[in-house]
């Protein structure tokens, strides 16, 4: 592929460059889109992998550390959560020794992960824990307390809040505000209460309206125990209801503090056998969720994330986008070779495929050139009318059109470019050399 006569004082050359020393820099080819038009056409101009990794490594190590600090949160979450309230932990936060004292004393413990085994477990023989009330829904809240409401046995609500207690435990109400001391003195008459002394049930605050109902462990005016006396329906046998404000009680690490060993042991020993229930994924909540839609099935905080995911993206997208407004130009921090700054403009023109501004920089830039030789002022040098007749007089062609050559559309093709600047090269040389 072939060009034109090289020069250095076209426009758009390092030679006319600010910035650069003197302007006697080596002279190069005449515009910018003339170095295109001679690059080869088999040039990629595609980003290398190289340049691909440069541009994405920031976005990659944002993303490895958030998922390194998501797992390593789930995994210290899920090992504080493990074996919490679980008679079968040795955890600090498990009940494995409030399990084997029990045993100790003639009590059998069996541990119940749906609904349906601890309605069909409540009997008058049968002490019930529920572990964590909040984490049924109200259907199961309803069924639990229908089978147990009149079973003549004990159940023990653990720090039910306003979610379940109304539920399992009517005529009761959770305050909003919880206790600030966690040992509390007992203040009532409850047999076991007055037997344990003071223990760490401080914890959530009950109100009720029940008649004959204990209220322990008073803080402030509002009890953190209840025990609510119930009858069965034949009448032979008498069940209650217990709730309790804190689990503290029950934890491994705790049992041995105050009166916490005995307070738990009067409790859940009142009955021969203990279900202990645990909620869990394989509980038959599935069965409540199938008049829901898909919305309700999203847990809350997983509309939460994609919010801020949603941000996220809005302010990346923001920092990263392509700023628009006015070209500013700017001094060169360096001299470099006029060659590699018409090169790197030219490689721009033909990316963008803008043949139209890469001719008129031809055209413009040699019309600049020839004005002064035939005598037209360089003000008037991109006007038809004075530059047109001047130059047919120069030529040795005196009847020859130049309008389309000086002033006619942009090509259509690379090829049309190339031969643009060939004939705009042949008219300066045959122009110097009249």
């Amino acid at each position: 592929m072939t060009g034109p006569t090289p020069r250095a004082d076209a426009p758009g050359t390092a030679a006319n460059t600010p910035g650069t020393p003197g302007g006697t820099l080596p002279r190069t080819a005449a515009t910018p889109a003339e170095a295109a038009a001679e690059a080869p056409a088999g040039t990629s101009l595609a980003a290398t992998p190289r340049q691909l990794w440069t541009r994405t490594r920031g976005i990659a190590l944002a993303v490895v550390v958030l998922l390194a600090a998501a797992i390593a949160i789930a995994v210290v979450r899920s090992g504080a959560q493990h074996g919490r309230l679980d008679p079968r932990s040795a955890d600090p936060y498990g009940s494995r020794a409030v399990a084997e004292l029990l045993d100790d004393r003639g009590v059998s413990t069996r541990v119940v992960t749906t609904t349906e085994e601890a309605r069909s477990a409540a009997g008058p023989d049968t002490t019930l824990l529920v572990a964590t009330p909040d984490l049924l829904t109200e259907r199961q809240q309803s069924r639990l307390h229908a089978a147990t409401k009149d079973s003549g046995g004990r159940t023990v609500l653990v720090a039910p809040n306003t979610l379940s207690v109304s539920t399992l435990a009517p005529g009761v109400t959770a305050d909003s505000a919880r206790s600030l001391d966690s040992t509390l003195s007992p203040g009532c008459s409850l047999p076991a209460a007055r037997r344990a002394g003071t223990a760490d049930v401080g914890g959530n605050r009950y109100e009720t309206l029940v008649p004959d109902a204990d209220s322990c462990y008073s803080s402030d005016g509002l009890p953190s125990l209840l025990r609510l006396p119930a009858t069965a329906a034949s009448g032979d046998a008498q069940g209650d209801t217990v709730v309790l404000g804190a689990p503290d009680i029950l934890y491994n690490d705790r049992l041995d503090e105050h009166g916490n060993a005995s307070l738990a042991l009067q409790l859940l020993g009142s009955r021969p056998h203990l279900v202990w229930y645990l909620p869990s994924l394989a509980d038959d909540a599935v069965d409540d969720s199938a008049d829901e839609d898909f919305f309700d099935l999203i847990p809350s905080g997983w509309l939460w994330g994609t919010l801020q995911l949603a941000v996220a993206a809005v302010l990346a997208a923001l920092w990263r986008a392509r700023r628009l407004g006015p070209l500013v130009p700017e001094k060169l921090p360096v001299a470099i070779r006029a060659s590699e700054a018409v090169e790197g403009r030219a490689r721009l023109y033909r990316k963008a495929d803008a043949r139209d501004r890469a001719a008129t920089a031809l055209r413009s830039a040699t019309r600049t050139r020839l004005a002064p030789l035939v005598g037209v002022p360089t003000a008037r040098a991109h006007s038809p009318e004075a530059l047109l007749p001047a130059l047919t007089s120069r030529l040795r062609s005196p009847g020859r059109d130049l309008h389309p050559l000086l002033f006619g559309p942009p090509p259509g093709d690379d090829a049309g470019l190339i031969a643009l600047a060939d004939q705009l090269d042949a008219l300066e040389s045959e122009v110097r050399t009249s």
